[in-house]
């Protein structure tokens, strides 16, 4: 399995299984946008009961995206017939078409097994859920990602949610904005501020999060105190499936910055860096 984790995205095939009964149809297109970064998703099914009522939306989606429905009647009332269609399909897949990674979207915290079963044979797992999802499903995944913070990444800032009204409001107005003649050092400058004035309180305040960021600042530290922002985000990765978009910032020099307990830098060979304002012996500056 090592050959596939380095393939190129351009290469990887990719396995999309949707629960049809726990995801919107109205966000197919933003999922297999965000798929495309890992991966063609070139296996697209979807499961559910077709004849139910409640599915009718689905039905023009499966056309326009070229997914394949597969029918799961209920066989008896109260229990779920299309998770065990699901698993048998994925398990098929894994040993027949042998995709490179699998894609779940399901709000479903009983696929929790599958996913580790998946994992445990050398696959990436990418997950698609509502907020209302299990913290073990969305643990399991390599990277799982909320629903509602797919889609247009402007829409997303400038119509925030109820629960993080200030912070993607501010983020909003003092990013830089599309084909602005930035550079790339004014840029992130401008997106970090904005982050910092945003989220800090907030942010600072989640332990969960503080803690991953914290021990991804220390993993990829190097003697000086100082990591490169690039290797922290990769060790936040390792570490949990943690998407900034998911925190209302765009990625994860602005992640570090919102929560307003890290230094970041840009060094004199043009990277940036980070370091933990706690750690009192880092040196004053990357190398230095």
């Amino acid at each position: 399995m090592e050959h596939e984790s380095r393939r190129q995205p351009s290469d990887r095939r990719i396995a999309l299984l949707i629960d049809a009964d726990n995801v919107s149809h109205s966000k197919i297109a933003a999922m297999l946008a965000e798929l495309s970064k890992y991966g063609t998703a070139n296996i697209r099914r979807a499961y559910g009961d077709w004849s139910s009522a409640s599915l009718k939306g689905w039905k023009d989606k499966l056309h326009e995206f070229a997914i394949r429905p597969i029918q799961q009647f209920s066989y008896s009332s109260g229990k779920n017939a299309t998770d065990i269609a699901l698993v048998i399909d994925a398990m098929e897949l894994l040993y027949t078409q042998r995709p490179d990674a699998f894609c779940l979207a399901s709000s479903d915290a009983d696929f929790t097994p599958l996913v580790m079963q998946l994992k445990a044979n050398g696959h990436d797992v990418y997950g698609f859920g509502e907020r209302k999802t299990p913290a073990p499903f969305v643990n399991a995944c390599t990277t799982f990602l909320y629903l509602d913070s797919l889609g247009d990444n402007a829409a997303a800032v400038e119509a925030p949610a109820k629960d993080q009204p200030r912070q993607r409001k501010k983020a909003s107005a003092e990013s830089p904005k599309v084909g602005a003649k930035n550079t790339s050092k004014t840029a992130d400058k401008s997106l970090e501020k904005a982050a910092v004035k945003a989220g800090d309180k907030s942010l600072a305040q989640d332990s969960t999060l503080v803690t991953i960021l914290r021990g991804a600042v220390e993993a990829a530290a190097q003697e000086d105190g100082w990591a490169s922002l690039s290797a922290a985000g990769s060790a936040v990765k390792r570490q949990a499936p943690i998407d900034p978009r998911n925190y209302g910032v765009r990625n994860f020099p602005a992640l570090f910055a919102a929560t307003g307990l890290f230094d970041i830098v840009k060094g004199e060979n043009g990277l940036s860096y980070v370091a933990d304002k706690r750690n009192r012996d880092r040196t004053g500056k990357p190398g230095g």
